[in-house]
């Protein structure tokens, strides 16, 4: 994960993809689609019209950025482009206000075509960084439709694909499987082939279906009473990253954000310090525990309160689906009373066994559930600190070779977001994060401090500095 600015951008030819005027055209008189937006698609887009009518644009743009070696046929790419679109209904379906509510409309595959336009050669690989970043942002806004472009820069010998789609569509997971994708089918297409027809089960499905579970739980079930005595000791909101960030603590302006992006550690030590934390349950336990002992020596708090993404693929039918499949457990570390890593790390495990169920109700149906009259002000509606193991995704093993990232929209924010990806060559961590000096500092020693509790659970015996 990164941005657009520090995944090798190279000069070439800019080519973009967008869904043809006329497919936009038809989508205007479509009739409803009954299937509702999911809790997550309906909050996000929610926040990001309440941001926008206090009078700031806050792009929250995803994307995928990656290379197709060789001399590239950009007829052939066109057709993979298109029938990867037509695989993932989600692509294909927005919603318009009406009133106060979002009703859901979704084209039918032979109405989808897209649009080829040559936007000319850029020399310069920071002036075409900025194009992109302008354009993506303009394409791929939360508040429009379509809300995804997908470009190409052309040169000879290759080609660098990069697309940009509004949260809404995609998580991490969906942009992990993308660069493995498209080749598939550019190479089926260079080859002659018909790639395979079957879509992707469809994320607006899963949609109507969760939304439908979640509508049976009233306020009185014991998650959202859960839910409850945890906001509550949170002091009444969902969970900042409780350090010192440099933040005015009275309502202000939305402050811009920088990105922290590194590797933490090498393949040899990431593999042991899995094999360290696996009988606790693995690398993300033991990411939560290091992060609770360096909030606590960092701030002196006596307990480490976040709220855990988790995937809600539950079913293998939504694995190779592009959608937004995340929900959020909380839970609370103890971790004054933690004598050591190996405390806190039990402590870690009990607390996601007790609190993971959690995270198959969607945080805003909680929220509505829970009476609160919640307008939210910030894009991110609470800070967090996610592990995602992305070596079992099809085709990783040629990442680096491909120059395959997962981007990310850089903007503005009051939270710290930290996303640990386990790669083939080790634990990668970024994070977006207040662009203030105590911020950058905090981060800085937060980063300093994961690596040393890693490596010192990885190679018995090295002492942890203190702070």
């Amino acid at each position: 994960m990164t941005d657009l600015q520090r995944c090798e951008i190279r000069p070439g030819r800019l080519v973009e993809w967008t869904l043809h005027p006329a497919t936009v055209e038809t989508a205007t008189g479509l009739g409803e689609d009954v299937r509702p937006p999911a809790y997550v698609q309906e909050s996000h887009l929610r926040t990001a019209r309440s941001v926008r009518e206090d009078g700031l644009f806050v792009p929250t743009w995803l994307g995928a950025a990656f290379d197709i070696p060789g001399d590239v046929d950009l007829d052939v790419l066109h057709g993979a482009l298109r029938a990867w679109t037509l695989r993932h209904e989600t692509l294909r379906s927005g919603f318009r206000w009406v009133g106060d509510d979002m009703r859901r409309f979704t084209l039918a595959p032979d109405a989808v075509r897209l649009h080829r336009e040559d936007r000319g050669d850029f020399t310069d690989a920071a002036t075409l960084s900025r194009y992109l970043q302008d354009r993506f942002d303009v394409a791929a806004d939360a508040l429009g439709w379509p809300n995804f472009i997908y470009t190409a820069v052309v040169r000879e010998g290759s080609a660098s694909v990069y697309m940009a789609f509004d949260h809404s569509n995609v998580d991490a997971y969906s942009l992990h499987r993308i660069p493995a994708e498209i080749h598939e089918l550019y190479a089926a297409g260079s080859a002659g082939r018909t790639p395979p027809a079957a879509p992707a089960a469809s994320y607006i499905d899963f949609c109507a279906s969760e939304r439908t579970d979640a509508d049976r739980i009233d306020a009185t079930h014991t998650v959202v009473a859960r839910w409850r005595e945890f906001v509550a000791r949170c002091g009444g909101t969902l969970p900042n990253f409780p350090v010192d960030l440099g933040l005015d603590a009275h309502e202000g302006p939305l402050p811009p954000q920088k990105l922290m992006h590194e590797m933490l550690v090498d393949e040899k030590d990431a593999a042991a310090f899995e094999t360290y934390c696996r009988p606790h349950g693995g690398t993300l336990v033991g990411i939560l525990a290091a992060t609770a002992l360096i909030v606590h020596e960092l701030t002196g708090q006596p307990v480490y309160r976040t709220v855990v993404p988790f995937h809600t693929r539950m079913k293998s039918r939504w694995s190779d689906s592009v959608g937004w499949y995340v929900g959020g457990a909380p839970i609370e570390i103890p971790v004054a009373q933690a004598d050591g890593f190996d405390s806190a790390v039990r402590m870690v495990r009990s607390a996601l066994r007790a609190s993971r169920p959690l995270a198959q109700l969607p945080i805003a149906r909680v929220l509505r559930l829970l009476g609160s009259d919640f307008r939210p002000t910030s894009p991110d509606l609470y800070s967090i600190v996610s592990y995602v193991d992305a070596r079992a995704t099809v085709g990783s093993e040629r990442w680096r070779e491909l120059n395959a990232y997962g981007l990310i929209r850089v903007s503005y924010g009051d939270q710290v977001c930290v996303w640990v990806t386990r790669l083939h060559e080790g634990l990668q961590f970024a994070s977006r994060y207040p662009s203030t000096d105590p911020a950058y500092r905090t981060m800085r020693r937060y980063v300093e401090l994961l690596r040393a509790h890693i490596l010192s659970a990885a190679r018995a015996g090295i002492q942890l500095p203190r702070c």
